[in-house]
């Protein structure tokens, strides 16, 4: 992990470069294999779940007698610890419901609006080196909120033809029962497409490798919506001398973990302050199952000191984080001045950790800069906001010579002549 001393602005962009996606040459990969599933169906499922999981698959939809299986095999402190976690996500994500929006916004001219569920949703859980049941939660829960009609549910397997059992226990906890056997960019294609045992749908949301990335930008060119672009995992924390090193470098490390394309970024006032976090590092990076990740991710990272709080707000805004930590004494003050960022966590003890399990905050989150304009998963991912407007004979007379006059000046005279039938019918009706 590089130590950056109060680096120029203009060099920010060099020394914050995230790891390249190598989209161009992804997706040379990743088209025939939406073109095969498209062709082939659950056919070229199987073939790709051979070919790249080493799994012959009889079946792609997991049976209730799997899932009964599965719910034997989660301890029960796992259990308990993701039930704690449902109810505090369905309770934030519950409040984000907004109400029918009536406004009559002049006599006789109501106008109003109400959400309504995206009817079709797939949802992609990665399953390999780290099975994410917690992503189960994160987006299962406010789709179940929201109403969606159909939820489907598509994750690899083990090279046994079992997807991993705490997926299938949260999956089943929560209401979702279609469940679909199959990974990667094929997985994104089926739900793109549909197959004989994958409905299509309507927008898709999940985390997921290089390829999984290329797949989803690729299925919006088939009319899929789908949750937000993304990259790997990121985290940039903000930390002065009131901080503890040892939080600090826990919560660096959380994110290094995630894979080898991951970023983490030490921003402080104190040069002596973040030597301690970077020692710490060292020490903890040993003990750790997935150290090979993670000191490849340091690879990608840095220290920066900063001195200037208004330049330390000026890098933030202009990085973008997916996370950002303030583990500083000002952190009211720094909080109002950022607007670039996908989450936030305050204070000595809030860990990114608990907003990727268990705070009730979502952990799908924008990366990759893309915290500049979007935001993360939330109720409102899986609705639509349709309009609606009625407007009475006293409120046509009252608004139809405004549009006549705008129709006619951008010559859309059909436009025009939409309103003056109906304001000359009701002068032809009153006499």
């Amino acid at each position: 992990m590089r130590l950056l001393v109060n680096p120029s602005p203009e060099k920010w962009k060099k020394h914050l470069a995230r790891p390249v996606l190598e989209f161009k040459k992804i997706n040379q990969i990743v088209k025939p294999i939406f073109e095969k599933v498209e062709t082939s169906g659950d056919k070229a499922l199987k073939k790709f779940a051979k070919k790249f999981d080493q799994v012959h698959l009889d079946s792609l939809l997991i049976s209730s007698e799997e899932i009964q299986a599965a719910i034997l095999l989660v301890p029960e402190d796992l259990k308990k610890a993701i039930a704690i976690a449902k109810s505090n996500i369905e309770k934030f994500h519950a409040a984000q419901a907004n109400p029918e929006l009536i406004v009559e916004v002049m006599p006789g001219v109501t106008c109003s609006r109400k959400s309504v569920p995206i009817r079709r949703i797939g949802l992609y859980i990665p399953g390999g080196t780290a099975p994410l049941f917690s992503t189960v939660l994160m987006l299962g829960v406010p789709a179940v909120l929201a109403g969606c009609k159909e939820i489907v549910l598509c994750s690899p397997t083990n090279r046994e033809g079992n997807i991993h059992p705490a997926i299938l226990y949260t999956a089943q906890l929560i209401g979702i029962t279609k469940i679909v056997k199959v990974g990667g960019a094929q997985a994104i294609a089926a739900l793109t497409f549909g197959t004989e045992s994958v409905p299509q749908v309507d927008k898709i949301f999940g985390p997921g490798n290089q390829y999984v990335t290329a797949a989803k930008q690729l299925a919006t060119k088939y009319g899929v919506a789908i949750d937000m672009p993304a990259g790997p995992s990121e985290v940039l924390v903000y930390a002065d001398e009131t901080a503890i090193p040892a939080f600090v470098a826990a919560d660096l490390l959380s994110q290094a973990e995630h894979g080898v394309d991951s970023q983490v970024i030490l921003v402080s006032p104190s040069e002596d302050f973040a030597k301690k976090v970077l020692v710490e590092i060292d020490l903890q990076l040993e003990s750790l199952p997935r150290k090979n990740i993670a000191t490849k991710a340091l690879q990608n990272s840095c220290a920066v000191i900063l001195e200037d709080t208004d330049i330390v707000l000026d890098l933030i805004n202009d990085y973008a984080p997916e996370h950002l930590i303030l583990a500083a004494a000002k952190e009211e003050e720094i909080l109002d001045k950022i607007y670039n960022v996908g989450s936030v966590f305050i204070g000595n003890f809030t860990p990114e950790a608990a907003g990727d399990y268990a705070s009730g905050t979502n952990h799908t989150l924008p990366t990759y800069g893309y915290a500049r304009n979007y935001s993360g998963v939330s109720l409102d991912s899986f609705v639509k906001k349709i309009t609606y407007q009625k407007i009475t004979p006293k409120g046509l007379k009252a608004l139809g010579p405004a549009v006549e006059i705008m129709a006619a000046n951008e010559q859309l005279d059909a436009h025009k002549q939409a309103v003056t039938l109906r304001l000359n019918y009701l002068k032809t009706k009153k006499k």
